[in-house]
């Protein structure tokens, strides 16, 4: 196997820079220019080259690419503009900051310069500094010089690096970090312009209309209690913290809140337009991100960004200022993202993966079984909860079943079960909530049993002894000191973690594990959560993977993974793409998987 690590060096200043503008920007912007490019060829020395576009299209053309694997240090720039500017995509791509990612999570910083300095590999130059504002023709020979050395270094460590990240890393996540890099890379999706231009103004001409109808004036925005109340008219809890200065709980509305920023991406654009004129911005979200695609399609194609294992599960994130991991269901982005000219867009859901998995991890295997039959758990559950026959259970009521299936399983409590389903326009007393949650606990018993078996292990790795959890340990491994071994290879971190003081436990206990967002709450219900998360994860990256051999995926959000096939094979394509969503992996084989697959056009076809 060849390996062509390689590294661009290209103009910036203070306002054109990484910075500023996403990757997608930066590349595709006129202002771009290629200083030079090293390129290193498995152990040889890394070279230096600089010229104009046509002599480094002509450097780069030297190298086998098509037979070999690409190597960067986030790759999906180098890899962007390989592909963009010079027409060149190598067999696949590695990249080290994906890999660093999966490896190491919050305890060590994803820079090249910290990752060098934490294997002790070598020093990262400085002199990028001194290249601030100079285009290529600004360089003296000597700078231009010592520009190539720190260029090559970096090359060098970019390769000790993946030799040491790439022991025991599976090959199957190696796949992964190169069809999420060739996502953005090669892209294959079209925006339909005129669309999201109609949508932008329709927007625009919405809001203002919105917040008159929610009768919302300065004062009421600006109150916490109005503003609350306006909140609990929409159907949506309004976010609580507790104050640091009193120790009080509180009204989470400030703008460095996560909860209440997180509204912003709330499907109804009500409470989008409120909380943008709350927090003072002149747009909403999705005015934001219209704007975004408008301007991404006047430039070609839509690259998609994902973050390789962004989440502690292992989970995709979005990444480029382009989060199409959370766009609302019936938006008119979602249907603005169009398959290329002959071809239609394929998207293939998991049914219900984390309820399914949770019930398997567990042993619950008369939950395993109706899923595996096809039998309508909801409905089951439903009966449970009302005492009916099934087939007298009428749709809400069935709905209020699906909802306990796939909210209960975490051992979440009867206030937070009831502002759920009131969410969801179902405004069942806490009480009522508590009994629902009861008959579920009473029904699969095994599931808080599980819960149990997540604790244990939270007081395992604080006393560092073994412990054991679940029914399946060729899918999950508890390992003392660190957390729980994926079927992946990967790992389900839990090592900075504390038991701490909570007089509202009536344990008088809980844990907290360390991120690098702060000390985060953790008990026994949660680690289930983070399991069957991860373990779901594990499943849709083997999907993912061999729907790969014969289709271009484009796309995976959560547990759906989307690619495009010629519109002739469409009926052939959703075939096969459904089959490799019901398939099971060895370490699974007795996993209830099941899928909904569509396609058309469009991605909300």
């Amino acid at each position: 196997m060849s390996i062509l690590a390689i590294d661009f060096e290209t103009f910036y200043d203070k306002q054109f820079s990484l910075t500023k503008l996403t990757t997608e920007e930066y590349i595709r912007d006129e202002r771009f220019q290629t200083i030079g490019v090293s390129v290193k060829r498995n152990d040889e020395p890394a070279v230096w080259f600089s010229g104009t576009d046509a002599e480094i299209r002509s450097f780069l053309g030297a190298y086998n690419w098509k037979e070999s694997f690409g190597l960067a240090h986030n790759a999906m720039f180098d890899a962007a503009i390989l592909s963009w500017k010079y027409g060149i995509c190598p067999r696949g791509w590695f990249d080290t900051l994906s890999m660093a990612r999966a490896h190491h999570g919050s305890e060590v910083g994803g820079s090249l310069k910290r990752l060098a300095e934490h294997y002790e590999l070598g020093q990262k130059g400085t002199e990028v500094v001194d290249a601030l504002g100079k285009r290529r023709e600004d360089f003296s020979e000597d700078d231009l010089s010592a520009y190539g050395k720190y260029c090559m270094n970096d090359v060098e460590l970019t390769y000790k690096l993946f030799n040491v990240l790439s022991e025991n890393f599976g090959k199957t996540e190696l796949k992964l970090i190169d069809a999420t890099i060739r996502m953005f890379s090669e892209p294959a999706l079209e925006l339909d312009l005129p669309l999201l231009e109609q949508h932008l103004e329709e927007v625009k001409d919405k809001k203002a209309s919105l917040l008159s109808a929610c009768m919302a004036d300065k004062e009421t925005l600006m109150s916490n209690e109005k503003f609350a109340r306006l909140l609990w008219s929409l159907g949506v809890e309004p976010p609580k913290k507790v104050s640091p200065a009193t120790g009080r709980s509180t009204y989470a509305f400030a703008k460095t809140d996560e909860a209440f920023k997180a509204l912003q991406e709330h499907e109804d654009e009500r409470v989008q337009a409120l909380v943008a004129a709350r927090l003072g911005t002149k747009s909403t979200l999705e005015e934001t991100r219209t704007q975004r695609f408008i301007d991404i399609g006047k430039r070609g194609s839509l690259p998609v960004p994902l973050r390789y294992y962004a989440a502690h599960t292992g989970r995709w994130g979005g990444d480029d200022k382009l989060n199409l991991q959370n766009l609302p269901r019936k938006s008119n982005l979602k249907r603005a993202i169009v398959a290329p000219e002959g071809h239609v867009f394929i998207d293939s859901d998991s049914s219900q993966i984390e309820a399914r998995t949770l019930a398997w991890l567990s042993g619950q295997t008369d939950l395993v079984e109706a899923f595996e039959k096809g039998e309508d758990v909801y409905r089951i559950m439903a009966s449970k909860i009302y005492h009916k026959f099934e087939e007298d259970i009428s749709d809400d009521e069935r709905f209020v079943g699906k909802t306990t299936i796939l909210g209960a399983g975490y051992g979440m409590g009867a206030e937070k079960f009831h502002k759920q389903l009131k969410t969801f326009g179902k405004d069942i007393p806490v009480d009522t909530c508590r009994r629902i949650l009861d008959t579920y606990r009473s029904a699969y018993p095994m599931i808080p049993r599980l819960w149990r078996e997540g604790q244990k292990c939270l007081e395992a790795l604080v006393q560092g002894r073994n412990t054991t959890f679940g029914k399946h340990p060729q899918a999950v491994n508890f390992l003392p000191f660190l957390g729980f071994e994926l079927p992946s290879g990967m790992f389900l971190k839990y090592q900075d973690i504390r038991e701490v003081a909570d007089p509202d436990n009536p344990l008088g206990t809980q844990h907290e594990y360390k991120t690098r967002q702060g000390w985060i709450k953790i008990y026994g219900g949660k680690v289930v959560e983070n399991v069957c998360q991860a373990v779901a994860r594990c499943v849709i990256g083997e999907q993912l993977i061999r729907i790969s051999k014969r289709y271009r995926v484009v796309l995976t959000v959560h547990d759906a993974i989307a690619c495009v096939a010629r519109e002739e094979e469409a009926e052939e394509a959703v075939a096969y793409v459904s089959e490799c969503m019901r398939w099971r992996p060895d370490w699974c084989s007795t996993l209830p998987l099941n899928c909904e697959t569509k396609y058309g056009k469009r991605y909300a076809s």
